[in-house]
């Protein structure tokens, strides 16, 4: 019988011991929280610009725009056709360039005798026109071929900023089997976020 006392009066004590100890806990302990937090990811967002006099203005920002067109290609020919881009997104970007084609729009491969020459433009006045001093550096000159393949980088555009190029087409001999042919060819910018 003693025993069984000592059990219960020591089961009683391990309780009350236990009992104070979680109210002392209870009594204190405390948390906090942190409730809602919201994480956005920045945007690479790029637009062309319609009019390269115009800025950046709404109705002036593009995904896509019509391609130059050029005609009487011959020998030793050279046009430049100047484009902006815009970085409309959030972040800093990092721009490439590539052709896009499908050979059933270039039959007689008129892509592997034209050629492409990215050229910096520092449009210092903004006016949209090269100006004497405003070309910069070039990045290449490349075949349509090669522009597909291989593409360029551009270069970074910070969030808000304008790169500014002179894309230089040119033709070094034309063969007379390539008079009177014609091609259509795309060419996209494309941007990573950094």
């Amino acid at each position: 019988m003693k025993k069984s006392n000592y059990i219960k009066k020591g089961l009683l004590i391990a309780i009350l011991i236990t009992v104070t100890a979680g109210l002392t806990y209870a009594a204190f302990g405390d948390k906090g929280k942190v409730l809602g937090s919201k994480f956005s990811v920045g945007s690479a967002d790029i637009k062309l610009l319609l009019d390269t006099d115009v800025g950046t203005v709404p109705e002036n920002l593009v995904e896509e725009m019509p391609g130059p067109q050029f005609d009487n290609v011959v020998p030793n020919w050279s046009e430049d056709y100047e484009i902006k881009i815009f970085n409309n997104g959030s972040t800093p970007v990092t721009l490439t360039s590539n052709a896009d084609y499908l050979t059933a729009n270039d039959p007689d491969e008129l892509r592997s005798i034209i050629y492409v020459e990215p050229i910096i433009w520092n449009d210092i006045d903004t006016n949209g026109i090269v100006d004497s001093g405003e070309e910069g550096e070039s990045l290449g000159r490349k075949t349509i071929v090669k522009w597909k393949t291989e593409g360029y980088q551009i270069g970074e555009v910070a969030s808000g900023a304008v790169k500014s190029l002179i894309l230089r087409f040119s033709t070094d001999a034309v063969s007379d089997t390539k008079q009177g042919k014609s091609a259509i060819f795309d060419f996209s910018f494309d941007s990573l976020g950094m």
